[in-house]
Protein backbone atom coordinates (compact mmCIF):
# COMPACT_ATOMS: atom_id res chain seq x y z
CA UNK A 1 0.00 0.00 0.00
CA UNK A 2 2.96 2.31 0.48
CA UNK A 3 4.30 2.13 -3.03
CA UNK A 4 1.45 4.02 -4.75
CA UNK A 5 1.76 6.77 -2.11
CA UNK A 6 5.51 6.94 -2.63
CA UNK A 7 5.03 6.97 -6.38
CA UNK A 8 2.46 9.75 -6.09
CA UNK A 9 4.82 11.73 -3.90
CA UNK A 10 7.60 11.35 -6.46
CA UNK A 11 5.28 12.40 -9.29
CA UNK A 12 4.11 15.43 -7.33
CA UNK A 13 7.67 16.32 -6.38
CA UNK A 14 8.77 15.99 -10.00
CA UNK A 15 5.89 18.17 -11.17
CA UNK A 16 6.81 20.77 -8.54
CA UNK A 17 10.41 20.75 -9.73
CA UNK A 18 9.34 21.17 -13.34
CA UNK A 19 6.96 23.98 -12.44
CA UNK A 20 9.64 25.64 -10.35
CA UNK A 21 12.20 25.36 -13.14
CA UNK A 22 9.69 26.75 -15.65
CA UNK A 23 8.88 29.69 -13.39
CA UNK A 24 12.58 30.37 -12.75
CA UNK A 25 13.29 30.29 -16.51
CA UNK A 26 10.40 32.69 -17.16
CA UNK A 27 11.65 35.07 -14.46
CA UNK A 28 15.19 34.89 -15.84
CA UNK A 29 13.94 35.71 -19.34
CA UNK A 30 11.89 38.65 -18.07
CA UNK A 31 14.89 40.04 -16.21
CA UNK A 32 16.99 39.70 -19.36
CA UNK A 33 14.37 41.50 -21.46
CA UNK A 34 14.07 44.28 -18.89
CA UNK A 35 17.85 44.64 -18.93
CA UNK A 36 17.69 44.98 -22.71
CA UNK A 37 14.98 47.65 -22.49
CA UNK A 38 17.20 49.50 -20.02
CA UNK A 39 20.20 49.17 -22.36
CA UNK A 40 18.34 50.82 -25.24
CA UNK A 41 17.25 53.70 -23.07
CA UNK A 42 20.64 54.13 -21.40
CA UNK A 43 22.37 54.41 -24.76
CA UNK A 44 19.79 56.96 -25.94
CA UNK A 45 20.15 58.98 -22.73
CA UNK A 46 23.94 58.96 -23.02
CA UNK A 47 23.83 60.23 -26.62
CA UNK A 48 25.31 57.07 -28.12
CA UNK A 49 22.23 56.23 -30.17
CA UNK A 50 19.38 58.46 -31.27
CA UNK A 51 16.42 57.33 -33.41
CA UNK A 52 18.69 54.66 -34.89
CA UNK A 53 21.09 52.08 -33.53
CA UNK A 54 20.36 48.88 -31.66
CA UNK A 55 21.53 46.58 -28.90
CA UNK A 56 21.06 42.84 -28.47
CA UNK A 57 21.68 40.18 -25.85
CA UNK A 58 22.29 36.47 -26.34
CA UNK A 59 19.60 34.27 -24.79
CA UNK A 60 20.61 32.98 -21.36
CA UNK A 61 18.93 29.63 -22.05
CA UNK A 62 19.79 29.04 -25.72
CA UNK A 63 23.13 30.36 -27.05
CA UNK A 64 21.84 29.91 -30.62
CA UNK A 65 19.25 32.63 -30.06
CA UNK A 66 19.39 36.34 -29.29
CA UNK A 67 16.99 39.16 -28.41
CA UNK A 68 16.72 42.44 -30.32
CA UNK A 69 14.01 45.11 -30.39
CA UNK A 70 11.81 45.60 -33.43
CA UNK A 71 12.44 48.54 -35.75
CA UNK A 72 11.71 51.36 -33.31
CA UNK A 73 13.40 54.44 -31.87
CA UNK A 74 15.53 53.14 -28.95
CA UNK A 75 14.13 55.43 -26.26
CA UNK A 76 10.63 54.07 -26.97
CA UNK A 77 11.49 50.38 -26.55
CA UNK A 78 9.38 48.32 -24.12
CA UNK A 79 9.52 44.58 -23.34
CA UNK A 80 6.76 43.80 -25.85
CA UNK A 81 8.89 45.29 -28.63
CA UNK A 82 11.64 42.70 -28.25
CA UNK A 83 11.88 39.80 -30.69
CA UNK A 84 13.83 36.56 -30.48
CA UNK A 85 16.08 35.54 -33.40
CA UNK A 86 18.16 32.56 -34.46
CA UNK A 87 21.75 33.05 -35.62
CA UNK A 88 20.56 33.40 -39.23
CA UNK A 89 18.74 36.47 -37.88
CA UNK A 90 15.32 35.02 -38.63
CA UNK A 91 12.64 36.02 -36.10
CA UNK A 92 11.14 33.15 -34.13
CA UNK A 93 7.71 34.74 -33.73
CA UNK A 94 7.49 38.18 -35.35
CA UNK A 95 3.71 38.58 -34.95
CA UNK A 96 3.72 41.35 -37.52
CA UNK A 97 6.51 43.32 -35.86
CA UNK A 98 9.09 44.79 -38.24
CA UNK A 99 12.71 43.67 -37.82
CA UNK A 100 15.65 46.05 -38.04
CA UNK A 101 17.50 45.72 -41.35
CA UNK A 102 20.92 45.42 -39.75
CA UNK A 103 20.06 42.51 -37.44
CA UNK A 104 22.66 40.48 -39.37
CA UNK A 105 25.37 42.36 -37.45
CA UNK A 106 24.18 40.60 -34.33
CA UNK A 107 23.56 37.11 -35.69
CA UNK A 108 26.92 36.83 -37.44
CA UNK A 109 28.95 38.17 -34.52
CA UNK A 110 27.21 35.78 -32.11
CA UNK A 111 27.97 32.96 -34.54
CA UNK A 112 31.66 33.91 -34.78
CA UNK A 113 32.20 34.85 -31.13
CA UNK A 114 30.82 32.37 -28.56
CA UNK A 115 32.26 34.56 -25.80
CA UNK A 116 30.10 37.54 -26.75
CA UNK A 117 26.87 37.94 -24.77
CA UNK A 118 25.80 41.42 -25.94
CA UNK A 119 26.30 43.67 -28.97
CA UNK A 120 25.73 47.39 -29.58
CA UNK A 121 25.66 49.02 -33.02
CA UNK A 122 25.54 52.80 -33.09
CA UNK A 123 26.42 55.93 -35.06
CA UNK A 124 27.93 57.91 -32.18
CA UNK A 125 29.09 61.22 -33.70
CA UNK A 126 32.57 61.48 -32.19
CA UNK A 127 33.55 57.98 -33.36
CA UNK A 128 32.55 58.32 -37.03
CA UNK A 129 35.35 60.83 -37.92
CA UNK A 130 37.97 58.28 -36.87
CA UNK A 131 36.45 55.78 -39.32
CA UNK A 132 37.10 58.06 -42.32
CA UNK A 133 40.24 60.02 -41.42
CA UNK A 134 42.89 57.35 -41.08
CA UNK A 135 43.62 58.60 -37.56
CA UNK A 136 43.56 55.59 -35.21
CA UNK A 137 41.64 55.64 -31.99
CA UNK A 138 43.94 55.18 -29.00
CA UNK A 139 43.39 54.58 -25.31
CA UNK A 140 43.50 58.08 -23.87
CA UNK A 141 42.08 57.31 -20.41
CA UNK A 142 41.45 54.33 -18.17
CA UNK A 143 37.66 54.20 -18.65
CA UNK A 144 38.15 53.32 -22.31
CA UNK A 145 41.33 51.31 -21.89
CA UNK A 146 39.78 48.55 -24.02
CA UNK A 147 40.58 50.68 -27.08
CA UNK A 148 44.21 49.67 -26.51
CA UNK A 149 46.56 50.45 -29.36
CA UNK A 150 43.67 50.90 -31.76
CA UNK A 151 40.54 49.30 -33.21
CA UNK A 152 39.97 47.71 -36.63
CA UNK A 153 37.97 49.60 -39.24
CA UNK A 154 35.54 47.67 -41.43
CA UNK A 155 35.39 48.73 -45.08
CA UNK A 156 32.12 47.66 -46.71
CA UNK A 157 33.58 48.27 -50.19
CA UNK A 158 35.87 45.29 -49.68
CA UNK A 159 32.76 43.12 -49.85
CA UNK A 160 30.33 45.08 -52.00
CA UNK A 161 30.52 48.44 -53.76
CA UNK A 162 27.75 50.99 -54.20
CA UNK A 163 25.77 49.99 -51.11
CA UNK A 164 23.65 52.16 -48.84
CA UNK A 165 26.22 51.35 -46.10
CA UNK A 166 23.79 49.10 -44.22
CA UNK A 167 24.67 45.56 -43.10
CA UNK A 168 21.60 44.12 -44.77
CA UNK A 169 22.47 40.44 -45.11
CA UNK A 170 24.55 37.62 -43.65
CA UNK A 171 27.42 38.04 -46.11
CA UNK A 172 28.06 41.60 -44.96
CA UNK A 173 27.49 40.62 -41.34
CA UNK A 174 30.03 37.79 -41.56
CA UNK A 175 32.60 40.13 -43.10
CA UNK A 176 32.06 42.63 -40.28
CA UNK A 177 32.47 39.83 -37.72
CA UNK A 178 35.79 38.80 -39.32
CA UNK A 179 37.08 42.38 -39.11
CA UNK A 180 36.02 42.58 -35.46
CA UNK A 181 37.96 39.37 -34.77
CA UNK A 182 38.72 39.07 -31.07
CA UNK A 183 38.57 42.83 -30.43
CA UNK A 184 36.00 44.51 -28.14
CA UNK A 185 34.91 46.93 -30.88
CA UNK A 186 35.34 47.82 -34.52
CA UNK A 187 34.71 51.00 -36.46
CA UNK A 188 32.62 50.94 -39.63
CA UNK A 189 33.91 53.34 -42.26
CA UNK A 190 31.46 56.19 -42.80
CA UNK A 191 28.82 54.52 -40.68
CA UNK A 192 29.57 54.05 -36.98
CA UNK A 193 30.83 51.25 -34.79
CA UNK A 194 30.04 47.93 -33.15
CA UNK A 195 30.90 47.21 -29.53
CA UNK A 196 30.65 43.80 -27.89
CA UNK A 197 30.89 42.46 -24.36
CA UNK A 198 30.87 39.32 -22.28
CA UNK A 199 27.83 40.85 -20.57
CA UNK A 200 25.22 43.47 -21.39
CA UNK A 201 26.61 46.00 -18.87
CA UNK A 202 30.06 45.67 -20.40
CA UNK A 203 28.82 46.17 -23.97
CA UNK A 204 26.75 49.19 -22.93
CA UNK A 205 29.54 50.68 -20.82
CA UNK A 206 32.07 50.26 -23.58
CA UNK A 207 29.74 52.00 -26.05
CA UNK A 208 29.25 54.96 -23.73
CA UNK A 209 32.94 55.38 -22.97
CA UNK A 210 34.02 54.80 -26.58
CA UNK A 211 32.05 57.89 -27.60
CA UNK A 212 33.49 59.93 -24.72
CA UNK A 213 37.01 58.68 -25.45
CA UNK A 214 36.75 59.68 -29.12
CA UNK A 215 35.64 63.18 -28.12
CA UNK A 216 38.45 63.52 -25.59
CA UNK A 217 41.07 62.26 -28.05
CA UNK A 218 40.04 64.89 -30.60
CA UNK A 219 40.22 67.58 -27.91
CA UNK A 220 43.68 66.43 -26.84
CA UNK A 221 44.90 66.36 -30.45
CA UNK A 222 43.71 69.95 -30.92
CA UNK A 223 45.67 71.01 -27.86
CA UNK A 224 48.93 69.31 -28.76
CA UNK A 225 50.65 67.07 -31.28
CA UNK A 226 52.27 65.28 -28.34
CA UNK A 227 49.44 63.33 -26.74
CA UNK A 228 50.38 60.82 -24.05
CA UNK A 229 48.28 57.69 -24.55
CA UNK A 230 48.05 54.66 -22.29
CA UNK A 231 50.75 52.18 -23.21
CA UNK A 232 49.96 48.52 -23.88
CA UNK A 233 50.61 47.39 -20.31
CA UNK A 234 48.48 50.17 -18.83
CA UNK A 235 45.66 49.49 -21.26
CA UNK A 236 45.65 45.79 -20.46
CA UNK A 237 45.78 46.35 -16.70
CA UNK A 238 42.96 48.93 -16.78
CA UNK A 239 40.73 46.84 -19.06
CA UNK A 240 40.56 43.76 -16.81
CA UNK A 241 38.29 45.18 -14.06
CA UNK A 242 36.05 47.18 -16.40
CA UNK A 243 32.62 45.63 -15.92
CA UNK A 244 30.97 49.01 -15.18
CA UNK A 245 29.36 47.46 -12.08
CA UNK A 246 28.96 50.85 -10.40
CA UNK A 247 27.47 52.63 -13.41
CA UNK A 248 25.13 49.88 -14.66
CA UNK A 249 22.75 49.69 -11.64
CA UNK A 250 22.42 53.48 -11.61
CA UNK A 251 21.80 53.68 -15.35
CA UNK A 252 19.40 50.71 -15.27
CA UNK A 253 17.28 52.01 -12.42
CA UNK A 254 16.78 55.39 -14.06
CA UNK A 255 16.08 53.88 -17.48
CA UNK A 256 13.46 51.41 -16.24
CA UNK A 257 11.78 54.08 -14.13
CA UNK A 258 11.32 56.16 -17.28
CA UNK A 259 10.08 53.13 -19.23
CA UNK A 260 7.49 52.25 -16.57
CA UNK A 261 6.30 55.84 -16.36
CA UNK A 262 5.50 55.74 -20.07
CA UNK A 263 3.29 52.66 -19.84
CA UNK A 264 -0.35 53.70 -19.95
CA UNK A 265 -2.59 52.18 -17.21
Amino acid sequence: MRRPACLLQRVLAGAALIAGATLAAAQEKMTQLEDLVAAYRILAEQGVIDAYGHVSVRSSTNPQRYYLARSLAPERVQVEDILEYDLDSKPIDARGRESVIERFIHGEIYRARPDVRAIVHNHSPSVVPFSVSGVPMRAIWHMAAFVGEGLPNWEIRDVRKGTNMLVSDGVLGASLARTLGTKPATLMRGHGSVTVGESLPRAVGRSVYLEISARMQMQAMLLSKEVTYLDAAEAQAATMPQDYSRAWPMWREKALARAKAEVKP
